[in-house]
C-alpha cells in the first residue's frame, strides 16, 4: 500500500509542477515592444542575393522612421494601413478575431508600433529598380471592397527611371485571407533590365500573446518550409548568435512569420529557384524572407514578379490547402502525435453539433469508453483493496514496530487477494499525455480562441470568469478521494486529501474547457467507480456470510 501510494503521490507531484508552470508563465504579462525597434523600423536595408549577378548592388536602408502617407484597405476579412515608402502593409486588423484586451477591436497582427513593430515589405533588386524604401504614388481616400464585388486591386506606381517604370499592384479577394502581390514591369528604356524581386517579413523579436506550458514555449519566430527540408523553426537568439540554421535555396517553398494562432507567409509559386534568408536589420527588428530572379527584360518589352502573401488565423482546415506543409505552422508541442488527432476528432464532432464545448465533453466521453476496460481494473483493484482497508489497519497494529514485517504480510495478502497495488496508478498516466495535449490544442488552436459553450463560458480558451468549473472540479476530485482506499500513513491521508484543493487553486486560471474536460472525466470516473467498488464490497459482504 505504502509503494502504491508513494507512486501516486509522486504522480501527482509530477502533475502539479507542470500544472504550475503553465499557470505562471501562461499569466505572465508580454514585456512590452521595444521603442528603439519601433525607432529604428526604416534602418532595414535591402538584401543581397548571394547568388547576384555582377554590378546588381544592395541598396542602402534609410535612418530614420518612415513618416510615408498610407492608405487603407477594408475587406471584409480586415483593415489593412498600406504605405506610400515601398508599398508595404504596415498594419492589418483581422475583423473577425478581436483583440484578446479589447473584444470591441479586431486583433492586430501587422503593427505599425502599437504595442509591435511588424510589417509586410517587397522590393526589387536591381539598377534604379524600386524597393521597400521607395515612395510610391498612392491613390486617393480608403479603398473598400464594395458589396457584390469579389476582388479589390490597388495600383502603386514607382517614379519612373530611365524610361523603367514599375508598377506594384496588390489583389484583395473576398472571403480570403491571400494578398496577391506583383510586379509589373515596363522597359521603356534602351537597355536591358534584370535582377531580383525579394519579399519579406520585419519584426521585433518580442512574442505575441506568449504562453508557455509544461515548460514548452508557444513558438515566435520566422520559418521556412521546402519539399527537401521540410519544416524549420527559427529563433530570434539563433539570428542573433549567427547559428539559424535553414535551407537557403531550393526550387519551392515558402517563408513565414509565425506566432500564437496567428501567421504571415509568403507563399511564392513551385518551379522557380529560390533564395531564403534571415537576418537582423536594426536594433530589436529581424528580416525573413525570399528572394526570387526576374527574369531580363528587353528594351521595349514588359515583365513580372509575383508572390502571394498570407496574413490571417492558423485556422487547420484550410492552411494544407493554401500550401503544401502550411498547416505545420500550428505547433502543438512534443505531444502533436496525440493533440492532432484529438483535434481532427473535436473538429469532426464540432461539424456536427457547432459547439466546440459541447465537442470537448463528447470527446471526454470517447476517452473514457477508450479506456473503460483500463479504468474498470484499475478501479476493481482500489476497492479490493478499500475492503481490506479493516485488516491492513489490524496488520498496521501487528507490525507497526516492524516496518520489514508488515511489507512482507501486506505483499502475501496482494497475492492471496490477487490485487495489483500498483493498478490505481494506471488511469492518472494514460490520463496525463492525453490532459496536456487537449490543453496545447486548447491553448494552440485558434478555433478555440473566444469560442463559447453556454452561459458564462464565453471563451473556452480563457479561464472560467466565475471559477464555477474549477470549484466543481475540486468537489469531484473529493469525491473520487473519499472512494479511493484510505492511505494508513496519516500524514500521506493528509496530503491525498490536500490534492482537491491545490488543483482547484491551480485549475482557477485554466482555460475552462480544460476544466471543462476535467470535470466531466471526473464525473464519468466517479461513475464507474462507485459502480465497480459498490459491485465488490457487496460481493465481500455476500461470501462472509455463513453457508
Amino acid at each position: 500500500m505504502d509503494q502504491r501510494r508513494l507512486i501516486l503521490l509522486l504522480v501527482f507531484s509530477l502533475s502539479l509542477v507542470m500544472l504550475w508552470d503553465g499557470w505562471i508563465k501562461h499569466n505572465q504579462p508580454a514585456a512590452p515592444a521595444p521603442v528603439a525597434a519601433a525607432a529604428n523600423a526604416g534602418g532595414a536595408s535591402v538584401p543581397t542575393p548571394t547568388a547576384a549577378a555582377p554590378g546588381v548592388p544592395a541598396v542602402p536602408g534609410v535612418t530614420a522612421a518612415s513618416t510615408a502617407p498610407t492608405v487603407q484597405v477594408v475587406t471584409d476579412l480586415f483593415r489593412a494601413d498600406v504605405s506610400a515608402e515601398g508599398g508595404n502593409i504596415v498594419r492589418l486588423e483581422l475583423l473577425k478575431h478581436k483583440s484578446t484586451a479589447d473584444h470591441e477591436r479586431g486583433f492586430l497582427v501587422f503593427d505599425n508600433g502599437e504595442v509591435h513593430h511588424y510589417a509586410a515589405e517587397s522590393g526589387l533588386i536591381g539598377k534604379d529598380l524600386p524597393n521597400h524604401r521607395t515612395v510610391f504614388s498612392l491613390p486617393a481616400g480608403e479603398q473598400v471592397l464594395k458589396a457584390g464585388e469579389d476582388k479589390l486591386v490597388l495600383r502603386l506606381e514607382a517614379p519612373e527611371q530611365d524610361g523603367v517604370k514599375v508598377t506594384k499592384v496588390m489583389t484583395f479577394t473576398r472571403g480570403s485571407y491571400l494578398v496577391n502581390v506583383d510586379y509589373e514591369i515596363v522597359n521603356g528604356g534602351t537597355e536591358p533590365v534584370g535582377g531580383h524581386a525579394y519579399f519579406q517579413l520585419t519584426r521585433d523579436g518580442t512574442p505575441a500573446e506568449q504562453v508557455q506550458a509544461f515548460g514548452v514555449t508557444t513558438f515566435t519566430g520566422p520559418a521556412f518550409y521546402t519539399d527537401e527540408a521540410k519544416y524549420q523553426k527559427i529563433k530570434f537568439s539563433d539570428i542573433d548568435d549567427g547559428k539559424a540554421k535553414f535551407i537557403k535555396t531550393a526550387p519551392d517553398g515558402w517563408v513565414a512569420m509565425v506566432q500564437h494562432y496567428f501567421v504571415s507567409a509568403w507563399l511564392p509559386a513551385a518551379g522557380t529557384e529560390r533564395e531564403f534568408f534571415a537576418r537582423k536589420v536594426g536594433n530589436g527588428l529581424y528580416s525573413a524572407g525570399v528572394i526570387l530572379p526576374v527574369a531580363a527584360i528587353a528594351p521595349g518589352a514588359e515583365g513580372k514578379a509575383e508572390s502571394r502573401l498570407y496574413v490571417g488565423p492558423q485556422e487547420q482546415a484550410h492552411l494544407e490547402s493554401i500550401a503544401p506543409g502550411f498547416n505545420l505552422v500550428v505547433d502543438y508541442g512534443w505531444l502533436t502525435v496525440i493533440a492532432a488527432p484529438l483535434f481532427w476528432v473535436l473538429s469532426w464532432l464540432h461539424k456536427m453539433i457547432g459547439n466546440w464545448g459541447w465537442s470537448i465533453i463528447l470527446v471526454t466521453v470517447m476517452l473514457k469508453a477508450l479506456f473503460f476496460p483500463l479504468s474498470a481494473a484499475s478501479y476493481k483493484s482500489m476497492a479490493k483493496m478499500r475492503v481490506l482497508g479493516p485488516r491492513m489497519q489490524r496488520m498496521k497494529e501487528l507490525y507497526g514496530d516492524d516496518k520489514a514485517k508488515m511489507q512482507q504480510e501486506m505483499m502475501n495478502l496482494y497475492r492471496t487477494e490477487k490485487i495489483n497495488p500498483l493498478g490505481g496508478c494506471l488511469p492518472i498516466l494514460v490520463q496525463i499525455p492525453v490532459f496536456i495535449s487537449l490543453y496545447w490544442v486548447l491553448l494552440g488552436s485558434v478555433e478555440m480562441r473566444q469560442a463559447p459553450w453556454l452561459g458564462w463560458i464565453t471563451d473556452l480558451s480563457a479561464k472560467d470568469p466565475y471559477f464555477i468549473l474549477p470549484i466543481i472540479m475540486g468537489v469531484s476530485m473529493l469525491i473520487q478521494m473519499k472512494l479511493n482506499p484510505t492511505p494508513p500513513d496519516p500524514l500521506q491521508a493528509k496530503v491525498m486529501m490536500a490534492m482537491p484543493i491545490v488543483f482547484t487553486f491551480m485549475f482557477l486560471w485554466f482555460p475552462s474547457g480544460l476544466v471543462l474536460y476535467w470535470v466531466v472525466n471526473n464525473i464519468l470516473s466517479i461513475a464507474q467507480q462507485w459502480q465497480i467498488t459498490r459491485m465488490i464490497e457487496r460481493g465481500k459482504a455476500g461470501s462472509s456470510k455463513p453457508a
